[in-house]
Formats: structure tokens, C-alpha cells, sequence
């Protein structure tokens, strides 16, 4: 936090300490040469979030042991730079990751989220403050500008950052041969798996999303996005739809392996769930083996985004149904009541913190 005069509110933790989340008052920020200056109006909840109150992950900035919480991001410019493309009122949000001093070949092409050496820093993550502040500054370089009409979902941009690269990844491996998927499997209807629907659908594919839930808001989101829900197994499933690609979005060991032995030949799973460690599940590695070097089939990894992902992410919300997006927003809660946000209901999809005042 680079120099602070009068007081801002902000939601910190000490990534070594479990349940030490609490609402901090900081300084006001102030924004160095080429930073903007933002009221910030709300940040999501995720899991990421969950596991840094757990003192499961996160690094505090190295000169101090609390780190502020937040890479979900939603604000709007206070002050702006004469010439930087920003002005005050715009909608904005910040990117997460920021690459490596060194640089690695990756970031020192502008793909940071494929950092090869890891010492890349994160807002609100890894060694650097994230965006759950009443006021934040970011540089002009990792900001991006939002339609005015996004201004209750602009926070969903960070997770559709995440599933427009996992896209774009399956696509550039798709296209090592011939490529016209034509189905799609997600599993899971979170945040992730929903938005990876969308874009599927926007992609021209048939999807098909696979959640254990029988009811609740995922399936009528579905529904009106124009999918097809499921909540048979991953393998019934697969038989009947026959994916081309599977995005996989719940991290869970046994859906992820259902997943890669369910496509077809020339089939692709991109894995966007972090699975729990430490947990044990017995595989016929030798099958998956085969079938993977057989049927041509590969299975990717994908997290985190770049700029040309937040601006592309910012673009397909700004062309999709405001109110669909809205219903993915389960609950808002506000600052003072934080610990609401990190308390499951069973009908939560994505949970938001407001910043403002609002609810």
C-alpha cells in the first residue's frame, strides 16, 4: 500500500492465520504517476478467498504480515491521468496477476498467466493488496473499462476472464488438426461452469451442464441460457451427448477423471477446478494411458487470465443478457457484514461483498 493519508475501510486477513478475515481501516491510497484512483463498489467471493481465510494459500505484501482480500473486482475512476484513456465515473475493473521482475519469455510477452519461473505477484492473492477496499489504486496498464450497463454484474468479468482463456485454450489445441466440435459437457453450474456455458454457447456449440443439484437457481439458469442440464453421472452422460470438449469446473477428483475418459476420440477436457490435496482415489492410470495416446485425446490445465482476456471477457458481458447475469449473483452482502459472504447457503451461486454502502 503505497502512501496513505485519512482512512479507507478495507476487508484484510493474515494469510498465515485462520478466521483472522476482519474490516480494517488503511489510509487512503494515493495514486502514484500513471495510477488510477477508484471508489471500489463491490469484489466477489470465491474460492481462492475461502482458502486464504483458511491459511490454506496467500502471501501478505512482503512488508507487512495483512494482506487485503479481494481479486473479483468492480470500481469506478475517481481520478484518472490527463491522456490515459480513463476518466473519472468510469466503470472499471483490475486486472489480477501482474508478471514476474525477471522477466520469464511468457511475461515478457504480455502472457503472464503462463508465467514459467512463478515469481509473477497477484492482487489480493499473492503479495500484493487486492480490491476489497472502499478506495484502490491500479495501473493504467491493468485496468479495463466496462460497459456503463454492467455496473450491478461488472464484477463477473474476473471469472469470465478465467473461462474465455480456458476457450481460447481448447481452441489452439483443437486446431493442431482438423476442428469442428460441435457438443460441449461443462461439470458443475458454479460461477465458472455457468459463464463457461455461456461462452460455449456463444462459441456455437451445444452444451450441456452437468450439476448433482435438482433444483435451486442452477438449473433454471440453464435452462435460459439455452443449455442442457443434467444431474445423472459424468459417464451416463457423456454416453448420451458424446462431448467433443469438456470443460471441467468443480475440482472434484472423481468427476475429474469421469470427465477425461468420457470424450470421444480427438476429444479435449480443460480442467479449470483446483482439487483438494492430500486426497487419495484409486485410477487405472494404464486405461487412461491408452485411451488418451489411442483416441488422440488431451487434457489441459488453464487458470488465471491476461489482458486480452479481461478486455474480451469485458466485451462478451457487454453483449449478453444483463438480467441472466444478474441472476448469477446469489446474495450481496455488505462490508460490515463480511462474514455472511463466507458463510454458504445452499442456493448460493456467487456471493458479492459491496463496498459502497449498497446491499
Amino acid at each position: 500500500m503505497r502512501g496513505y493519508l485519512r482512512g479507507v475501510r478495507a476487508l484484510t486477513v493474515d494469510p498465515k492465520q485462520p478466521d483472522s478475515l476482519r474490516v480494517s481501516e488503511l489510509p487512503d491510497p494515493q495514486p502514484a504517476a500513471g495510477d488510477l484512483l477508484v471508489e471500489g463498489l463491490a469484489v466477489g467471493v470465491c474460492g481462492t478467498d475461502k482458502e486464504i481465510v483458511r491459511a490454506e494459500y496467500g502471501w501478505s505484501p512482503p512488508d507487512r504480515q495483512r494482506l487485503v482480500l479481494g481479486h473479483e473486482s468492480l470500481g469506478r475512476v475517481r481520478t484518472a491521468p490527463p491522456g490515459s484513456g480513463f476518466s473519472p465515473g468510469d466503470l472499471v475493473v483490475g486486472v489480477v496477476r501482474r508478471p514476474d521482475p525477471v522477466p520469464c519469455g511468457a511475461c515478457a510477452h504480455g502472457e503472464f498467466d503462463m508465467c514459467r519461473n512463478g515469481r509473477y505477484t497477484e492482487r489480493g492473492i499473492k503479495q500484493r493488496d487486492g480490491y476489497g477496499s472502499q478506495l484502490w489504486c491500479v495501473e493504467i496498464d491493468y485496468a479495463v473499462t466496462l460497459d456503463p450497463r454492467l455496473a450491478h454484474v461488472g464484477v463477473l468479468v474476473e471469472p469470465t476472464t478465467v473461462v474465455v482463456k480456458a476457450w481460447e485454450q481448447v481452441w489452439r489445441v483443437g486446431e493442431r488438426g482438423w476442428f469442428e466440435p460441435r457438443r460441449a459437457l461443462v461439470t458443475g453450474a458454479g460461477p465458472i461452469g455457468l459463464l463457461a456455458a455461456l461462452v460455449g454457447l456463444r462459441r456455437g456449440l451445444d452444451v450441456h451442464v452437468l450439476d448433482r443439484v435438482t433444483s435451486g437457481p442452477k438449473p433454471a439458469l440453464v435452462q435460459a441460457l439455452g443449455a442442457t442440464y443434467h444431474h445423472d453421472s459424468v459417464d451416463s452422460v457423456a454416453e448420451r451427448v458424446r462431448p467433443d470438449v469438456v470443460v471441467e469446473a468443480t475440482g472434484a477428483a472423481s468427476v475429474v477423471f469421469d470427465a477425461i475418459a468420457s470424450t470421444p476420440p480427438y476429444g479435449i477436457v480443460c480442467l479449470t477446478g483446483v482439487s483438494p490435496a492430500g486426497r487419495t482415489l484409486s485410477v487405472d492410470a494404464g486405461g487412461i494411458n491408452r485411451g488418451l495416446v489411442l483416441e488422440n485425446d488431451v487434457v489441459i490445465g488453464s487458470v488465471n487470465a491476461n489482458l486480452r482476456h479481461y478486455r474480451q471477457a469485458a466485451q462478451v458481458l457487454a453483449e449478453s443478457d444483463v438480467d441472466w447475469l444478474g441472476g448469477l449473483i446469489s446474495r450481496r452482502v455488505p462490508l460490515d457484514r463480511f462474514a455472511d459472504a463466507f458463510t454458504a447457503q445452499p442456493d448460493d451461486v456467487k456471493v458479492v461483498i459491496t463496498l459502497d454502502g449498497s446491499g
